[in-house]
């Protein structure tokens, strides 16, 4: 019985070992869990094709939006542990949705990291005719009216963080929940929602363009991209920061040497000095290089599991 497991073992081991070196053959698909134009689907869009020349097969990114992202990462879970299915995620989807969702998988234990992308601070951003011209006289006006708070679905960065500036403030809000943050910019820029928390990634573009306005952006330090946005801790909005990080998973029992593969493409694509200067001018956060050992977003995800549950729980904070 013993010599029969260790055959059987030794067999699996051979099958996994020559499935990574063929690795890959064929189309790799990255599963962003919201709509497109968004930041999230912006950086999959950014990372899909240098990785594909990378690796030499072509990575298409597929849109699969709704319940706050749970659903496009439930399409990851559910995937064959083979490295084909990526899924492309951030804080809301593999942090706060844990403790926001009644989910039927485990953001921890049924996925693999792979690798830490570039992430985003958040920047408070209006509709252009806004009556406020900075963040004393918005929070005077939110005094006067109960607010438009565009979100990209319940348990969102943006839901998240439009809640926690409500209790900071007192403000009375309505949010408006959408199947990502592309379809809420939208609606920001048509004057049909008041306020958005976004990352700076796609907020920026919009600021510089005219067609929204920027009130603070939630880091310490303003922004080297944007540094005529005050912090909110400058404009009288003391600790509130709020920084959106990004990643890559895999399914469970993906074999470790397509991840390597994986995180080893990411990491060559992140080392383009051409890529780092356009992300660090639209405000992104680049991860150091010991950041982006897979072990290393396994940590940092654990810990900000640790953080951030008790602080919503405490908020009762849940899907409805």
């Amino acid at each position: 019985m013993r010599q029969q497991l260790f055959v059987a073992a030794a067999f699996l081991s051979a099958v996994c070992s020559g499935q990574a070196a063929d690795y890959p053959s064929h189309q790799i698909t990255f599963v962003v869990p919201f709509a497109a134009g968004g930041p999230l689907d912006s950086i999959a869009r950014i990372f899909a094709p240098r990785m594909s020349s990378l690796l030499g097969e072509p990575i298409v990114v597929e849109n699969i939006a709704g319940a706050g992202g749970s659903l496009g990462v439930g399409r990851v879970v559910r995937a064959a542990p083979d490295g084909y299915t990526i899924g492309v995620g951030n804080w809301s989807t593999h942090v706060l949705n844990g403790e926001i969702y009644q989910l039927n998988y485990d953001l921890v234990s049924d996925l693999v990291p792979i690798v830490r992308l570039p992430g985003s601070p958040q920047v408070i951003v209006s509709r252009k005719d806004l009556p406020a011209s900075n963040l004393a006289e918005l929070l005077s006006w939110l005094k006067e009216r109960r607010a438009t708070f565009g979100a990209a679905g319940v348990g969102s960065a943006g839901h998240v963080s439009a809640l926690f500036f409500a209790k900071q403030t007192g403000a009375e809000v309505t949010l408006v929940q959408y199947r990502g943050a592309g379809p809420a910019m939208a609606d920001l820029i048509g004057g049909h929602i008041d306020l958005l928390f976004e990352q700076s990634a796609t907020a920026l573009p919009q600021v510089r363009s005219g067609a929204i306005k920027p009130f603070a952006v939630t880091t310490a330090t303003r922004l080297a991209a944007a540094p005529d946005i005050p912090t909110a801790d400058e404009a009288g909005l003391k600790g509130f920061r709020v920084s959106v990080w990004n990643g890559l998973w895999a399914p469970k029992a993906t074999p470790a040497a397509v991840i390597a593969k994986l995180n080893a493409a990411a990491r060559k694509v992140l080392a383009d000095p051409g890529l780092r200067a356009q992300l660090t001018d639209i405000g992104m956060d680049l991860p150091a290089a010991n950041d982006m050992d897979p072990a290393a977003l396994a940590a940092f995800q654990k810990d900000e599991i640790a953080k951030w549950w008790p602080i919503l729980a405490a908020a009762k904070i849940k899907s409805e």
